[in-house]
């Protein structure tokens, strides 16, 4: 479907690839991975002609239709929302309308947004627009740069369920993890000017690029030891007559060796590299929100609501678009105020709150370094550049101006200030925006060592398997909460889900089937996507411990042949070498039986795991 050949491109001298190839095939799902400023958007660009390459040929099959979706749109113009979604040459296909507005909806626009202007709006809600477009014109191949920016938690679902189903290939850019676990099926990783491709999801990408650094880090050694004991050969004995010949063949093989030499994988970057300051120790109830009372105008979001958090809580809000998780985080901000109720800290707390309007209160006339020394806590220099590094502020970047820096690099700074000195109440709207993969890592780090209490949202699920312990559901002004992780609250969830389908099957009375009529369809499309997405997870478990036993034997195999051919010559009868191999030999077999076995499990269990799939597939869609 696509193929860039020999593709290069460089920018003020600075080398983004070179003679990068690959292909994409029908029905593939590729990511492109790299770290910031690695070219990943370049490449976009260029294979859609927006942008020329040094060298090289990007190829489409004669009639392929690729559809882009960039990190930030346009600014709209006067259209309306349906107007972006519905393109002229579509607007009297009934069909096609009909699809984009289903569309609109699940991207959680309500029917009164399809005939708002486009620019009273805000940019994440005009791409959920284009987006939609995209979707309903399903061209071939599918660009896709960050499209989970935009996106809460339950959209994103809906969204990474509706491209698993996709008939098209994708190629994308993500920092989403998860989603890339459970979308991808390639990874192109763009990594010091080339490309490696992949076979797998993101944490198989890991685990191959892993076990390929460790054999290039080994290989490395080995190689520069075998010059290091050549070149003292060389050293000792080239002024010797006797030796000179022999000297000058081993300078030959140094020379050989060095240009065969692999090069040892280097890092990606700094990491975290000290213990972040600790808040003061609040009391046991940290916060409490009692019989609030809050609506925009005539519109009620919360009526007689309860809330409240103990020491130690990492909580979660989830729920559909619009329930009001941002308005519950800003009433516990006190960015806004109930019409009535009680809001309570308890004693010592201090809270903090990171949302985008936070980057306002950077001061513009400072550098970023100075910016982020600028902190009640004492902190060195070589401290805070490490944290600057990790949130991508590295080199110069640390003394650019605060007044020249996007809304993502203000973003991350004023992240960078929080973590420098936080409160001992986080509330945090969608702290994983701008972030690539190793800042959200370290994001996660830092968290993870945060001594204090926790409240936030986030679409990242990733991020929030990785922190979360308490699950908050908001949904038309009712708060449900699950006293465990997020997983948990999944399981908890689609058991319900499952109740409310048995007890229909049994008992079709006219008020059941009322009680049942009234489940939300939008909560059981996400609990099934939820399902099939643990399904997939397992699956894909199986396969990789399959892979991996694959692997072994082989290599078992391969270290076999090689022993029996060494156990062949008659120098390995001498000093005991052959008792040595017949050891290996045997520890070999007995290895190879056990993986045998193991492999031979794994592939019933693989076996039956797919039929119950397809029986529980064919149940759900009858």
């Amino acid at each position: 479907m696509l193929t860039v050949a020999g593709l290069s491109k460089s920018f003020g001298g600075r080398e983004l690839f070179d003679d990068v190839s690959f292909t994409i095939q029908s029905g593939e799902r590729v990511a492109v991975v790299g770290p910031n400023g690695a070219g990943k958007s370049t490449l976009f660009k260029i294979i859609l002609g927006k942008e020329d390459s040094d060298a090289g040929d990007v190829t489409l099959i004669r009639g392929t239709r690729i559809g882009y979706l960039p990190q930030e749109s346009e600014p709209a113009g006067n259209e309306t929302v349906l107007e972006i979604a519905v393109p002229h040459e579509h607007e009297h296909d009934g069909q096609f309308i009909a699809k984009a507005k289903q569309i609109l909806d699940s991207l959680g626009f309500k029917l009164t947004d399809h005939h708002r202007p486009a620019k009273e709006m805000s940019g994440g809600w005009i791409m959920r627009a284009h987006l939609a477009r995209l979707l309903a014109e399903e061209p071939d191949l599918l660009l896709l740069d960050e499209p989970t920016n935009h996106l809460d938690l339950e959209t994103l679902l809906w969204f990474q369920d509706y491209l698993q189903h996709y008939p098209g290939a994708i190629l994308l850019i993500s920092h989403d993890r998860e989603f890339l676990n459970n979308l991808c099926t390639h990874i192109a990783e763009l990594r010091a000017s080339r490309i490696l491709r992949y076979t797998g999801n993101y944490d198989t990408y890991l685990e191959q690029r892993a076990s390929a650094e460790a054999t290039m880090a080994a290989t490395a050694v080995s190689q520069q030891r075998e010059i290091d004991r050549l070149q003292l050969f060389v050293d000792r004995f080239r002024a010797k007559n006797t030796k000179a010949a022999q000297a000058q063949s081993k300078m030959k093989q140094i020379e050989r060796l060095k240009e065969e030499r692999v090069e040892a994988p280097g890092s990606d970057g700094p990491r975290v590299g000290f213990r972040f300051p600790q808040p003061q120790r609040s009391g046991h109830r940290v916060i409490t929100l009692e019989n609030i009372k809050f609506g925009y105008g005539e519109k009620l979001i919360y009526d007689g609501m309860h809330f409240e958090a103990e020491r130690g809580q990492r909580t979660v809000l989830v729920g559909p678009n619009g329930a009001g998780k941002s308005t519950l985080l800003k009433l516990l901000a006190e960015v806004l105020k109930p019409q009535s109720g009680v809001h309570k800290l308890g004693h010592n707390v201090k809270h903090g709150y990171f949302a985008q309007h936070r980057a306002a209160m950077l001061n513009p006339n400072h550098t970023v370094m100075q910016e982020a020394m600028e902190t009640p806590e004492r902190v060195t220099e070589q401290a805070v550049r490490n944290v600057l590094g990790n949130f991508l502020f590295r080199g110069d970047d640390v003394f650019k101006s605060v007044s020249v820096l996007s809304g993502g690099e203000k973003s991350r700074l004023a992240l960078v200030k929080l973590l420098l000195n936080p409160p001992n109440l986080l509330l945090m709207d969608e702290p994983t925006t701008h972030l690539d993969m190793s800042s959200v890592d370290a994001l996660i780090g830092a968290l993870k060592q945060f001594e204090g209490t926790l409240i936030f949202i986030s679409h990242d699920v990733h991020f929030i398997r990785q922190l979360s312990n308490h699950v908050v559901r908001v949904e038309a002004g009712q708060l449900r909460h699950f006293t465990g992780g997020y997983q948990y609250y999944l399981d908890k969830t689609a058991q319900s889900a499952r109740a409310a389908l048995t007890s229909s099957s049994f008992n079709p009375s006219p008020e059941k089937k009322t009680v049942v009529s009234t489940v939300d369809r939008k909560e059981q499309k996400r609990i099934e996507a939820e399902q099939r997405q643990a399904r997939s997870r397992k699956k894909q478990e199986i396969q990789k411990r399959i892979s991996a036993l694959e692997k072994e034997i082989a290599e078992l195999e391969a270290k076999e042949k090689e022993l029996a051919a060494e156990l062949e010559k008659p120098e390995s009868y001498t000093g005991g070498r052959a008792v040595q191999i017949n050891r290996e030999l045997m520890h070999i077999h007995e290895r190879m039986a056990e993986a045998n076995t193991e492999w031979e499990t794994a592939g019933t269990e693989l076996a039956q795991f797919e039929a119950e799939m397809t029986t529980g597939d064919s149940r759900a869609s009858s």
